[in-house]
């Protein structure tokens, strides 16, 4: 266990999630510290080619955010003020926001009660209604159902672009998530598997579309006074070489950290056998590999919002952090004030109404699992329910 890690006593604070940085991590960092060139550079260059080379793409770029670099995907393919983008409601919110940002409507459509992904059917009807492109997520670690989505863009001439934020070495069939769509967009920071701080990097095999995000993101300094270079505003979204020099180190390990994050998955399963109604975690037939981005509970129907929430409340007091998961967008307030309305999406809200994330990272014992989980049963029993499924 590393220095200032969680103590393995069920009484200490049990955190959502905890980076797994080692020795390699710190004299990564300590290698820029000491070098005359901390911005934006060469390392950054490295970690491009590194990840693109890891999830098998041709182009990667790095970017301050996941939310940049879709707002940057998303200008650099024309998506713009007039068009919709077909996207589900539930996922990490800043997804909905990337979109509203480049000035189109986000056209939220309701998902697949297990998977919590898009679903194809209501994918379908909304292309009928018209949109420029479909944004789906790998939620929680689970991909999408690539196959029906890639086949519905072609017959509606839509572009099609992935939603990776959530999902690390997951894999749909032979491919590893990130491979899907004309561009597809991953995130680092915390509660990943893979957490570089903050950034986030965009991926493709379009190398016009990558050399386009790039002049969006940053100009090099030798560009700095060139009228031509110039023309175009930009933002300057690129990370630091140290942000870079993390994600090297983190990439380097992350099958040791994936494998790691099993272990803990298999402890939370095995301590959730004996909760009635807990199932196996939902896997989707084509679905080869998932690595759960943080560990979900999906409470039965006998449970309502109001329990869920006075579920987390009894894991707070006891130390635990969990959260919801997740606030559908549809009923965050700018959309809202744009006319979504409450019921429009009910697969989305029932789902949303009964979701739980339990804290999931490699600094947790199997001692603390089961204090999570007991700790879980109990509050079940308080709010007057008593059943659950795992999703």
């Amino acid at each position: 266990m590393r220095e200032g890690s969680p103590a393995t006593g069920p009484r200490s604070r049990i955190p959502l999630s905890d980076p797994d940085f080692t020795e390699e991590e710190l004299a990564a960092v300590d290698s820029v510290l000491r070098s005359p060139d901390v911005s934006g550079g060469s390392l950054v260059e490295a970690w491009e080619e590194a990840f693109a080379a890891w999830v098998g793409r041709k182009q990667a770029v790095a970017v301050a955010s996941g939310t940049v670099g879709l707002w940057l995907a998303l200008r650099a393919l024309g998506i713009g003020p007039g068009q919709r983008v077909i996207l589900s409601g539930y996922t990490w919110h800043q997804i909905g926001a990337a979109v509203a940002l480049c000035g189109a409507e986000p056209f939220f459509v309701d998902i697949d009660y297990w998977s919590g992904a898009l679903s194809p059917e209501r994918v379908a009807e909304a292309a009928r209604l018209g949109a420029r492109a479909i944004l789906a997520g790998n939620v929680l670690g689970h991909p999408a159902p690539w196959k029906e989505l890639a086949r519905l863009g072609e017959e509606h001439g839509l572009l099609l672009l992935e939603d990776s934020t959530e999902a690390i070495g997951s894999r749909y069939g032979d491919r590893m998530t990130g491979r899907f769509g004309h561009a597809a967009v991953f995130d680092f920071s915390q509660p990943g598997a893979l957490v570089c701080g903050e950034g986030g990097m965009v991926v493709t095999d379009d190398e016009e579309l990558a050399a386009a995000i790039r002049h969006g993101r940053s100009r090099p300094r030798t560009d700095r006074f060139s009228d031509i270079a110039t023309m175009v505003p930009c933002l300057q979204a690129i990370p630091s070489n140290l942000a870079a020099a993390l994600g090297i180190a983190q990439l380097r390990r992350v099958r040791e950290i994936l494998e790691r994050r099993r272990l803990v998955e298999a402890w939370y399963f095995r301590q959730m056998k004996s909760f009635e109604g807990i199932k196996d975690p939902y896997i989707a037939p084509e679905v080869t590999e998932v690595h759960w981005f943080l560990y979900p509970v999906h409470l039965g129907t006998r449970f309502g919002r109001s329990s869920r929430d006075a579920i987390l409340e009894d894991l707070a007091q006891a130390g635990i952090e969990a959260s919801a998961y997740c606030r559908p967008m549809h009923r965050h307030g700018y959309f809202v004030d744009r006319g979504r309305r409450k019921g429009s999406l009910p697969v989305t809200e029932k789902v949303a109404d009964r979701s739980i994330v339990l804290p999931f990272h490699v600094h947790l014992t199997e001692e603390q699992v089961a204090f999570v989980v007991k700790t879980l049963k109990d509050a079940s029993v308080n709010v007057g329910a008593g059943a659950a499924i795992y999703l």
